[in-house]
């Protein structure tokens, strides 16, 4: 499985490496996101298990951390396998996004890369903004299920957004995600759905029929139609490395 593979530097990008993994696992299923600490298991040989993942993956996420290229020592050693395998993505023509890591983190330049590694410089990159987490994660998962076809979306059955029976458009995301929807009962219009619930505009009826339950902190209960509905709205709540990479 593991369609994307999630490169990283022990001591530059590991915690977002981690985000990224639980995120599109969650998001995905278990075992679509390959992340060396998590999914090779004790007593597997790992460098067949890194080299293999990398070649069967159809995007490498490389994350670029702050620090990446003052690690050059090692990014000069063909032997590093931060290196060997971005080098091993290159030569299989697998994908690469840059992940750049942190507001503080700028575009590669190729003259800071050595020569085996300097494609990278000219890759499109995305950002990652450690201080909104949640919206990262979210936009690199859907430029995942654009580049990976196949992938099961599992967030909409699971957080009660519009399931495939109906017709929604992305159209970006501001501390949530916002969609345009049409569905049996009408226009509904935009819905914004963010972590202390949904917020929308439109005649129709954002959860068709029946009842509906959504959000974390912000929980919100709704059970009949438009005209009928019983609702609640809850309060917020306070709430092994594996080797040296």
């Amino acid at each position: 499985m593991s369609e994307i593979f999630i490169n990283y530097r022990t001591g530059d990008g590991e915690k977002t490496a981690a985000l990224l993994r639980q995120g599109l696992s969650h998001r995905f299923g278990p075992g679509h996101a390959f992340h060396a600490s998590q999914s090779i298991v004790p007593g597997e040989s790992w460098p067949e298990r890194l080299l293999a993942a990398v070649r069967r993956s159809s995007v490498f996420l490389a994350i670029i951390g702050p620090d990446w290229t003052n690690f050059r020592t090692r990014l000069e050693d063909p032997e590093d396998w931060v290196r060997k395998e971005i080098e091993e993505a290159f030569e299989c023509e697998v994908p690469v996004v840059p992940v750049l890591d942190g507001r503080k983190t700028s575009r590669l330049s190729r003259a800071d890369l050595p020569h085996a590694l300097q494609r990278l410089a000219d890759l499109q990159s995305i950002a990652f903004d450690s201080s909104d987490t949640e919206v990262c994660v979210a936009r690199i998962g859907d430029l995942m299920a654009d580049l990976v076809p196949g992938l099961e979306d599992r967030s909409g059955a699971e957080t009660g957004m519009p399931t495939p029976g109906s017709v929604t458009n992305s159209i970006g995301a501001v501390h949530g995600t916002a969609v345009q929807s049409r569905d049996f009962s009408g226009d509904v219009g935009t819905v914004v759905k963010g972590t202390h619930g949904p917020v929308h505009t439109g005649s129709g009826n954002i959860y068709s029929h029946s009842r509906h339950v959504s959000g974390r902190d912000g929980m919100t209960y709704s059970e009949g139609d438009h005209h009928g509905a019983v609702q609640h709205q809850f309060g917020e709540r306070d709430g092994h490395e594996d080797k040296d990479r």
